[in-house]
């Protein structure tokens, strides 16, 4: 049985492709047991565990995904924390001077890779 809608390609080991997540925006992906937010701002691609470090939830809504504000910070669904895109701080909410936990990412051909 054939599917007339293919699947992207993608390559061993890839968590997506840049172009996947959005440019100012998050994408969640999974990297084994672990949820993973991954951010963009151009060609730069941020990744962290998807935990927010006020109350050791995941930081998405009920859809799953992760509010983001111009470009700048994501928003934790629960308790409206800020966070950095740059470096996961905490710089406004419940859990301010805290951080998320990295989770280092490579670009290669375009692609995002576990570092």
């Amino acid at each position: 049985m054939t599917s007339c809608c293919r699947e992207p390609e993608q390559r061993a080991g890839a968590l997506c492709r840049v172009e996947d997540v959005p440019d100012g925006g998050s994408r969640t992906v999974s990297a084994g047991a672990q949820s993973v937010i991954l951010v963009r701002r151009g060609e730069a691609v941020w990744g962290y565990l998807n935990r927010c470090p006020h109350f050791s939830i995941t930081l998405g809504a009920a859809h799953g995904g992760v509010l983001t504000y111009e470009g700048q910070v994501m928003m934790c669904a629960h308790h409206s924390a800020l966070f950095r895109f740059e470096d996961g701080q905490c710089i406004e909410g419940p859990c301010q001077g805290a951080a998320l936990d990295p989770y280092p990412v490579r670009i290669a051909a375009g692609v995002v890779y576990p570092a």
